[in-house]
């Protein structure tokens, strides 16, 4: 199948099976009608790290606003058989599935935007089916890049100012996965993709010279700088090491003269396996001593946050750092693990009825009501603490923070700490109410929100907890759902016995 059929107008299918079973069951239990709200969020900071980036509100806007099941969809539902062998969906069902519609109220933090765990960073509020049916499309999208723009703001933070180029296609798992990869990763602090069909899609800077092949296929690695440099004068970043790396630094020393004598510039060398910090040293002298001070070396070859941090701590002479495999596949910890959870329901208009899920991992228990996520900031405008409270009854004076799996910790905001509220309206009744930035301004928005981090809390090892807590009204319903549930099972076990 090409990819022109596989990507159509319309996505509804990108689901899981389990999201129409329920579907069809809240249709045929005659509880379609119900009120439901969700909530998004992560159980843990990715990376072993202090926060996340979150990303993807774009992507899941384009998903959303063409939601809807057209024909092939139900003729392809149709197919579907039980164990019975009797056809999985009535007639019925399909039709109603076909002129449904989205209409849902959605909130949802906007990208670029400092998140933590157990935090909902998308809240979605309408009738329960198309509630439901949207739950692995916004985990698939929002997950993803979420993840990917925060392994990158990491390496931003290991380059500092040096530049930072995504190198991954090649090695992203497939084409969408390359695009949104490449998408998040210049939201996270990226200067530039190789992806060209992101940088058309996107508007993304991209970069890129020439490969070992392209010196394998002259005799000479001399001549193939000469013959680069002919064609591309303008584009003369050239890659030095392969065949001895030194005698590649001073072949593109030599091009770069003559580069020099007709106008242009030795823009950059490569450096793409060896030891890094030695070899950037050696290049970087050879280069001074030439007079080409201005030339930047490039390094790629499996680099990472930690790989980064490491040859700077060593003086590695590097201006520019090509990052690829590890930053798309986000190689130590390849999903995010964010969770969609029923958070209330209700009858037509009548009261909310909160709902929490149980289990004997503390971190598995689910936070009830329509959430809301209030951040303080101090004096100093650095990020203090943010608060989870009930949207329903939002808070006036409270500002005690509750930590969601332990109880015993708790932190008091000061008086003097300014907020906001963080989730913002995006759909109302299924029609978009939001102003989309450009990805420049998601970009920026990103490096202003990491500079408001304590750096205790961006240390790439072992950071600071930040601190994260339910308001106390929140709390105490939460804390009377769960012990009432567990009353409800136990007097049910003991009935059974």
């Amino acid at each position: 199948m090409s990819h022109q059929a596989l990507y159509r107008d319309t996505l509804s299918l990108l689901t899981d099976l389990y999201q129409l079973t329920m579907a069809y069951s809240y249709w045929k239990s005659a509880t379609a009608h119900k009120e439901a709200v969700f909530t998004m969020s992560f159980r843990h900071n990715p990376f072993q790290g202090g926060f996340a980036i979150a990303c993807g509100l774009e992507r899941m806007i384009e998903y959303l606003q063409s939601m809807r099941f057209d024909e092939s969809d139900i003729s392809y539902l149709a197919t579907l058989l039980g164990t019975d062998s009797k056809p999985l969906f009535e007639t019925e069902f399909l039709s109603y599935l076909q002129t449904m519609r989205f209409d849902c109220d959605i909130d949802a933090v906007a990208e670029g935007t400092v998140v933590f765990a157990h935090e909902p960073i998308v809240r979605v509020r309408g009738p329960i089916i198309p509630c439901q049916i949207l739950e692995t499309a916004l985990l698939n999208i929002i997950g993803y890049e979420t993840l990917i723009a925060t392994k990158a703001a990491r390496i931003r933070i290991a380059a500092g100012s040096q530049s930072i180029l995504e190198f991954g296609l090649r090695r992203a798992q497939g084409a969408d996965g390359a695009l949104s990869a490449s998408r998040a990763a210049y939201v996270g602090g990226c200067d530039a993709t190789s992806n060209v069909l992101a940088g058309k899609l996107y508007g993304i800077p991209v970069k890129g010279t020439h490969a070992h092949s392209w010196v394998m296929s002259f005799t000479s690695e001399l001549e193939s700088f000469k013959a680069y440099a002919q064609a591309m004068p303008n584009n003369c970043v050239f890659l030095v090491d392969t065949y001895d790396t030194q005698d590649g630094v001073k072949h593109a020393i030599e091009i770069g003269r003559e580069l020099v004598l007709h106008g242009h510039k030795l823009a950059g060398i490569r450096l793409d396996s060896g030891d890094l910090a030695y070899l950037s040293i050696v290049a970087r002298k050879l280069l001074d001593e030439a007079g080409f001070d201005e030339t930047q070396i490039v390094a790629s070859n499996d680099l990472d946050e930690h790989v980064i941090k490491s040859l700077n701590d060593q003086g590695a002479r590097i201006d520019v750092w090509g990052v690829g495999t590890k930053l798309v596949t986000a190689a130590d910890q390849p999903s995010l693990g964010c969770v969609y959870k029923l958070a209330c329901i209700r009858q037509d208009d009548g009261p909310w009825q909160y709902k929490v899920k149980l289990s004997e991992q503390a971190i598995k228990v689910s936070t009830p009501g329509i959430q809301q996520i209030r951040r303080f900031s101090g004096s100093d405008n650095l990020f203090v603490a943010d608060m989870i409270f009930d949207d329903s009854c939002p808070p006036t004076q409270e500002r005690t923070l509750i930590d969601p799996i332990d109880f015993t910790r708790r932190k008091t905001v000061p008086n003097t700490a300014s907020y906001e509220d963080l989730l913002t309206p995006i759909f109302r009744k299924g029609k978009l109410v939001y102003v989309i930035p450009d990805i420049l301004q998601i970009k920026e928005r990103t490096c202003d929100q990491v500079s408001r981090l304590h750096p205790a809390i961006k240390r790439l090892l072992n950071p600071h907890q930040y601190p994260v807590g339910l308001e106390t009204s929140l709390h105490k319903k939460k804390t009377e759902l769960i012990l009432a549930e567990r009353k409800l099972h136990e007097s049910m076990l003991q009935a059974v016995d």
